[in-house]
């Protein structure tokens, strides 16, 4: 089964053509971070109009490229599928009616999917995991935990309280004076600092919970604590690494362990952050079998829209009549 799919939930303009939920036909990214980086964050409004300026340019470019390498043709996809939300909801409209358009033109069926089960579902992306398995999901908006039984059967058992992880990567670069994409910045950083150079606390939280707001003002309480040219900045930046990744880890093979299944993923725009894969990983030397996608697949991409399309879609008699949300 061939299917394309779209996404454009912030500030990538993306399309793919994936068969049978695995194999990687054509996956075509834009990246809008050099627009945005003036800004210091996406600003929804520049987003939308840069996907509607895009969008075209990567379906078709998707387009060709199936059918230089595969002698695919646009009748031959058997569905296009988009993100439905959660999403900056001006930049979902983009892709949603999009996909909607192309599946009117070429009478074939629509598939809106959720942008969450997409990360999970990236995991897919030419490799041969099956369920059941524990998901660690961490991006700028959500840190889950998601207990997958089957393709369609998940469930989330724990998730944060307060900032996302991305979120708080983004806010700890911005008290050091990073630039926008703080947190792939302060990544690079920590890799060459001492990550036993101060001790950040964690949140005394239950077991299905995260928590970094007290992490966040532990890091701003260093960070006052030093004049602006004395700033040990390769350090905080390890030393905030090692105690968020090292909590995430933890916390998920608990839960894991909780419930007897070996299996430990990773998934969302985090799992692009070079510690905590080297940290998930690690977990191969304790018997646990590990997948985290592709770097190129961590971030928003169309792949795993179209992967999710197969695996996990939105289940609704009338696909036409989806709208975009925002939330979960």
């Amino acid at each position: 089964m061939l299917i394309l799919g779209i996404e454009t939930s912030c500030d990538e303009t993306a399309a793919a053509i994936i068969k049978d939920g695995r194999e990687v036909i054509a996956n075509v990214v834009a990246s809008q971070i050099k627009t945005h980086e003036a800004f210091g964050g996406v600003v929804p409004e520049v987003a939308a109009r840069e996907h509607l300026d895009t969008i075209n340019i990567v379906v078709n470019e998707a387009f060709d490229i199936a059918k230089k390498d595969f002698n695919i043709d646009p009748d031959d996809i058997d569905a296009y599928a988009s993100t439905v939300g959660p999403g900056l909801v001006g930049c979902l409209l983009v892709g949603l009616n999009a996909a909607k358009a192309l599946s009117l033109v070429y009478n074939k069926p629509y598939i809106g999917i959720n942008h969450l089960q997409g990360h999970v579902c990236a995991n897919f992306l030419e490799t041969d995991l099956k369920p059941p398995f524990i998901c660690l999901l961490v991006s700028g908006g959500h840190t889950q935990v998601i207990k997958v039984e089957d393709y369609d059967k998940q469930e989330i058992i724990a998730s944060t309280t307060d900032d996302a992880t991305g979120e708080v990567y983004d806010k700890v670069a911005r008290l050091m004076g990073l630039s926008y994409p703080g947190g792939i910045k302060l990544d690079k950083l920590a890799q060459e600092g001492n990550k036993k150079a101060f001790i950040f606390p964690e949140a005394k939280v239950k077991e299905n919970e995260f928590s970094f707001s007290g992490l966040k003002t532990a890091v701003l309480r260093v960070v006052q604590s030093y004049d602006k040219d004395n700033l040990p900045v390769k350090d905080i930046c390890a030393s905030f690494q090692e105690r968020i990744t090292k909590t995430l880890i933890n916390k998920t093979k608990k839960l894991a362990d909780k419930y007897g299944i070996k299996t430990i993923v990773l998934s969302g725009g985090v799992a692009a952050n070079s510690e905590l894969r080297k940290k998930l990983f690690a977990l191969q030397n304790e018997g646990y079998k590990t997948f985290a996608p592709q770097m190129k697949f961590c971030t928003d991409n169309a792949a795993m829209v179209a992967s999710c399309a197969y695996f996990n879609p939105i289940k609704t008699d009338e696909p036409l009549t989806l709208e975009a949300f925002s939330r979960n």
